[in-house]
């Protein structure tokens, strides 16, 4: 017979935890529609003075606020882990991102709002960055240690599931029709700009539910000074005790290099298939949406693997998978090749992300989780310039585009080669 106390308390625990994964499927609508499809270009083309030095413009601003999160998300976690209260902070950088993104509505197609539109969407992206700090660590205060790695898995693909929604309205009732509802006027591109006040309500009403459902952590009642200089001089310590948490070391190393492969890979994936195999932007966005797609669904089917053979198996699996299929990429000639080979990355992408938070998750002090989620937002992002200036350089040197593209190998290969070193946490 089913314990009804114990039956309440799993269906309360699984709203909870399905809450927590539709705060995924909200935000990520920021990342899909505003710095990757639609403001991104728009800002390119339309409100710099050519694409060239738009793209140049907004890679630095994206950059210099993801160097922003890497500086600051260690501290920032260190303090929230004495102040407690940890849904309060994601409250403050969700307001702040979706603040931020409502007011790129006001990014008119001119250069006068060259630096005005820059600064909101660094802003965003910041406040989006520092939210998942704390959203990633809420996962082990809500779901059974057996049961990380699946609900990992489904909050990083309705993430993806969801991104991709939001872009699929924006692209129907704003941008491809010739009639965008409430009147806009497509001379002063408010059919692109009303992107930044949607996505910013879309953030909001499908994070209501987290807010509402999922339990806050308990404030010590310290004040903030306190706990400022508590969680500083607890980060100090953490970072000259790493001896302590070396296999937690191994880890962040070996993500800091796998990452920054994945991530240029992606970043630079539509460049490489638009000037070696020749795809027009109609074929880039159906890749991109195709990718997006894949990447979701295959992030909630490897969630049960992680939970069966360990999140460390997933990484592993996950990051050879992008090796041989990026490095087929470099030889095939084939454009349909490239479809074949380009959207099996999106198999590894999703469970790669998806395992490497459940590990994080698994290892991190139940007593410092904020804190080296903080750190774990570091790797993320610390050397996220080096596989774009090694490719970059290569890439000029050589003439080549798939000479460029192979020195992304060499990320994969050395996190694969670092996550040797990481233990196997399995329950």
């Amino acid at each position: 017979m089913i314990n009804a106390e114990n039956y309440s308390k799993s269906i309360g625990n699984r709203r909870k935890l399905i809450s927590w994964c539709l705060y995924d499927w909200a935000n990520s609508a920021f990342p899909t529609v505003i710095i990757t499809f639609v403001f991104a270009a728009y800002f390119t083309t339309s409100v710099a003075e050519d694409q060239t030095r738009g793209t140049s413009l907004w890679g630095i601003a994206i950059s210099l606020s993801a160097l922003a999160v890497a500086i600051s998300g260690p501290f920032i976690g260190a303090i929230a882990d004495h102040s407690g209260h940890h849904k309060r902070w994601l409250f403050l950088f969700t307001l702040l991102s979706a603040f931020s993104s409502m007011m790129l509505w006001t990014v008119e197609p001119n250069l006068n709002h060259l630096m005005y539109g820059l600064f909101w969407v660094a802003l965003a992206n910041f406040g989006f960055e520092l939210s998942m700090v704390f959203y990633n660590a809420m996962l082990p205060f809500l779901a059974p240690c057996n049961q990380l790695g699946r609900w990992s898995g489904w909050g990083w693909g309705l993430g993806y599931l969801g991104g991709l929604a939001c872009l699929s309205i924006v692209l129907v009732i704003f941008i491809q029709t010739e009639t965008p509802i409430f009147d806009l006027n497509k001379d002063a591109a408010e059919e692109l700009r009303i992107t930044g006040p949607f996505v910013a309500i879309w953030m909001l009403i499908f994070a209501i539910p987290l807010f509402i459902v999922s339990p806050d952590t308990v404030g010590n009642e310290k004040q903030m000074a306190v706990a400022i200089r508590k969680g500083l001089k607890s980060l100090w310590q953490t970072l000259k005790q790493l001896r302590k948490y070396k296999d937690i070391v191994w880890f962040l190393v070996a993500r800091m290099f796998y990452t920054d492969g994945l991530n240029t890979l992606f970043a630079f994936g539509g460049i490489y298939a638009a000037g070696t195999f020749g795809l027009g932007f109609q074929d880039l966005i159906i890749f991109g949406i195709s990718i997006n797609l894949i990447a979701g669904v295959s992030a909630i089917i490897f969630a049960w693997i992680d939970d069966w053979l360990g999140p460390k198996f997933v990484i592993f699996a996950g990051v050879g998978g992008l090796t041989i299929c990026g490095g087929a990429l470099l030889i095939v000639e084939s454009p349909t090749l490239f479809w074949v080979f380009g959207l099996s990355l999106g198999i590894f992408v999703g469970p790669i992300q998806s395992a490497s938070r459940s590990l994080m998750a698994r290892m991190a002090p139940t007593s410092m989780r904020m804190e080296f989620f903080g750190l774990y937002a570091l790797s993320g992002k610390a050397t996220a310039f080096l596989a774009p200036a090694l490719l970059a350089w290569t890439t000029a040197a050589f003439d080549s585009q798939r000479a460029g593209m192979a020195t992304l190998i060499i990320f994969l290969i050395l996190g694969m080669a670092l996550m040797i070193k990481v233990p196997s946490l399995r329950y």
